[in-house]
């Protein structure tokens, strides 16, 4: 089973991934290849996401940014998607995803996302929701533990380091991956299916 997937020196069945996260080319702005070669052991990579619906729930999206390196050998990309009927903290969730899903190797990640969910997730949470087999404080099941249990075996994969920014401050790749969710979420509206 998908979530019971142990990280291998291949990675994941990122085809498998795609589908449980509701993967749908028709509306994605498929990110370019991020070339990965000649950068060690472990690459450093930045990963900026953001994710929404609107309403909440309604029509969402997700996008992200990849930068490996500083300077003149900077490369970057970015990838965004829609989904019909979904939420926010899904939408957050898949953009991270997502955006570890476009790395082919492990890599040293810096996340930076404007949602506290993602970022208190992997840092705070996530060990005790495992521990409690997958409830939360009050022993409730964890919302979104589908997302959760996908992102936590690429959370193992690669070297995760979250870092929480304001939402709407500024924040130029942030400002960027709401520009993109923004887009495509106007895409999904005047999709003719």
């Amino acid at each position: 089973m998908l979530f019971d997937q142990e990280p291998s020196e291949s990675g994941f069945d990122r085809e498998e991934i795609l589908a449980a996260v509701g993967a749908a080319a028709q509306f994605e702005l498929a990110a370019e290849a991020l070339s990965l070669d000649g950068q060690g052991e472990l690459p450093a990579v930045a990963l900026f996401t953001d994710g929404g619906s609107s309403p909440n729930p309604g029509p969402g999206g997700w996008a992200f940014i990849l930068r490996l390196g500083v300077g003149t050998d900077e490369q970057e990309v970015e990838g965004a998607g829609a989904v019909p009927a979904t939420t926010n903290n899904r939408m957050e969730l898949t953009a991270v995803i997502r955006g570890l899903l476009h790395l082919d190797r492990p890599c040293a990640v810096q996340l930076i996302a404007d949602s506290e969910y993602v970022v208190k997730g992997l840092t705070e949470w996530l060990a005790g929701w495992k521990k409690r087999g997958w409830k939360n404080a009050k022993k409730k099941p964890v919302l979104n533990d589908d997302l959760w249990r996908i992102l936590d075996r690429l959370a193992a994969y690669h070297q995760i380091r979250a870092e929480w920014t304001k939402g709407h401050a500024g924040h130029p790749e942030n400002e960027r991956c709401d520009e993109l969710v923004g887009r495509v979420r106007a895409e999904l509206k005047d999709w003719p299916g």
